[in-house]
């Protein structure tokens, strides 16, 4: 049976010895994986078993036991992976660059509290209880307590699969679990609901329904003066206080993005229509702005929107297909001349060819559905976009 992964995050209510114990083992741990990335790197040696041929033993002599040893050779192992997948797609710049030539020169190096996988020969989940049985260096603790919803409860409960991580952040303790759900079988759609993607609107739909991010955009400006401010003043408490900021608006963006995905999903659903988005791959390394607006761009979190209908739509069973943006918001969809001048400002669209007026976005996602409709017809199957 087809699976959707889905990532449940619980939150550690452990005691102070507790998180001391589990303190102590994410840095043993990372230390470890801090001197074996610093001799795969001399050796030339990335695999995972080569790195398990010379440093297997010498893992367990740092204090880890035999499983947290293999997970510190698969995280390094995994690590240079995907340095070198940066490298080759050109994702750390040209041969020569600063940033390119630091990374094939310099060892990967793991934050102290970077997060550890688990296993379950190393952790046990007591979903009833809601506790977990985790291993540490200092031997296994028992009973340590964790909190969530009742949804993430039952998740756990019947679809958690595979490895947990453990992680500390902002002084508190969290596991992430991946769960496996099934996925509902796909329906033919009698249409498609197309989605244009947006910095001042977040989303328009073919329908005409515009999620704004009015109310965002706001907010990042607001916490990008603030910033600002307090790196100027640069005082203990400006730190403290930047570090309190750290990640809410990655969190408020992240809530918009589920609130969002979830009401097209369910529209599509409750329509029985697919879903049809913009493919916005690269578009980072394409698109040439000027200082205030590359702000904009790089706060734009499309991608997790894109990631969060994919998933969504999948477990409804609804169809998704992501197309080529191309000129979908010059083109006129009545008729299907294209230029530019059609765009007559960011919200307004006037086809110089039969007088077709309508708000850009919404004409822009009514060639999206269209797009999707045509590709769909054409044998496409649901697809996931590519990666960025």
């Amino acid at each position: 049976m087809i699976s959707v992964k889905v990532v449940v995050q619980v939150k550690l209510t452990p005691s102070p010895e507790m998180a001391t114990a589990l303190e102590a083992t994410l840095h043993a741990a990372n230390d470890a994986a801090n001197w074996l990335s610093a001799e795969a790197h001399q050796r030339g040696e990335f695999s995972r078993k080569a790195l398990q041929g010379f440093a297997y033993h010498d893992l367990k002599a740092r204090g880890l036991s035999a499983q947290p040893a293999l997970h510190v050779l698969r995280k390094v192992a995994d690590a240079y992976t995907t340095l070198r997948a940066n490298i080759r797609n050109g994702n750390l710049g040209k041969p020569g660059s600063k940033r390119r030539t630091k990374a094939e020169f310099k060892p990967i190096v793991f934050r102290p509290n970077a997060a550890q996988p688990y296993d379950d020969r190393c952790l046990s989940w007591q979903t009833d209880e809601q506790t977990v049985s985790i291993w540490t260096t200092s031997g296994r603790i028992r009973g340590v307590r964790f909190a969530c919803s009742g949804q993430a409860r039952k998740l756990l409960a019947e679809y958690r699969k595979g490895e947990s991580d453990l992680v500390h952040r902002d002084g508190m303790w969290f596991l992430t679990a991946t769960c496996e759900v099934p996925q509902a079988a796909h329906y033919e759609p009698t249409d498609f609901l197309g989605v244009d993607l947006g910095i001042v609107n977040i989303a328009t739909t073919s329908d005409g329904k515009i999620h704004a991010g009015r109310e965002l955009n706001r907010y990042r400006k607001r916490q990008l003066a603030l910033r600002a401010k307090l790196q100027k003043k640069g005082t203990k408490s400006a730190k403290r206080l930047l570090k309190r900021q750290r990640r809410k608006e990655q969190r408020k963006a992240t809530l918009a993005n589920h609130i969002i995905s979830k009401r097209i999903v369910t529209e599509a659903e409750r329509t029985g229509r697919g879903i049809g988005m913009e493919d916005l791959a690269g578009i980072r390394q394409r698109v040439r702005l000027r200082k205030p607006q590359r702000v904009a761009l790089h706060s734009w979190a499309f991608a997790q929107l894109g990631q969060f209908v994919d998933y969504k739509a999948r477990r409804a069973g609804v169809p998704v297909l992501f197309v080529d943006p191309a000129y979908t918001s010059r083109m006129c969809a009545e008729c299907g001349h294209t230029d530019k001048l059609n765009r007559v400002s960011r919200g307004r669209f006037a086809c110089r060819s039969c007088g077709f007026v309508d708000h850009a976005d919404r004409n822009a996602s009514r060639n999206i559905r269209a797009r999707a409709r045509k590709i769909w017809r054409s044998g496409a199957e649901s697809h996931a976009p590519a990666p960025a």
